[in-house]
């Protein structure tokens, strides 16, 4: 791909194709506001279709930091540009958690996005530990295997974040496992952890057709 194409995640100078799908481990509240804003703000100011998935999402102090932008919040809203929902209403959908309907989501937003003329699209979303407790939270894992595969094909960029203060040490491990990329001290860099997602898969002894 053309470094032309390529895309600024916000958080340094660096350039990605689009499609990349990072993970950030939060430890601080101020961490996580920063990069959802960051992430967020550099897309939409290249015409990219932008949304938040997070119950820690504040509208006024986005709104106001758009606003210094040269953007109405109000106006992205409007357009199409930008959406935001609560964790439990995308990732929970009817009280469960099912890749399936998540990943359709995924790919019939970055189609939308393309059809309504916007250069990309990107999501950012927070897993909380609710998964832990509905049907299907068990297989979070294929889940995000799973956007690592859909974004060859549907290149949506996507950040997952994680709070490291709520999930265990060995889902934080597994967190790693399944991203290719990870935020490290404000950088994007390849991840280290990282194991292929068909190789993860077959770990899991996943036997789904869509797999």
């Amino acid at each position: 791909m053309n470094s032309d194409q390529k895309i600024s995640l916000g958080f340094t100078d660096q350039l990605f194709e689009p499609g990349a799908h990072v993970c950030q481990i939060i430890n601080d509240d101020q961490e996580r506001q920063d990069a959802l804003m960051s992430f967020l703000i550099s897309g939409l100011a290249k015409n990219e279709r932008a949304a938040c998935f997070s119950d820690e999402f504040h509208k006024d102090a986005f709104s106001e930091m758009l606003k210094e932008k040269g953007f109405s919040y109000q106006q992205l809203c409007d357009n199409g540009n930008f959406s935001w929902a609560a964790t439990g209403d995308v990732y929970f959908n009817d009280g469960k958690f099912d890749p399936d309907r998540m990943l359709k989501l995924l790919e019939d937003y970055y189609h939308q996005a393309k059809a309504n003329n916007f250069q990309n699209a990107r999501v950012i979303g927070e897993m909380t530990t609710e998964v832990k407790s509905v049907p299907g939270g068990e297989r979070l894992f294929e889940y995000e295997c799973r956007v690592s595969m859909l974004v060859r094909k549907v290149p949506v960029t996507a950040v997952c974040q994680y709070d490291a203060r709520k999930f265990d040490g060995a889902t934080i491990m597994d967190v790693l496992k399944v991203h290719p990329f990870m935020i490290v001290r404000g950088e994007v860099v390849h991840n280290p952890f990282f194991i292929p997602p068909e190789e993860f898969l077959a770990e899991l002894g996943c036997s789904c057709d869509s797999c």
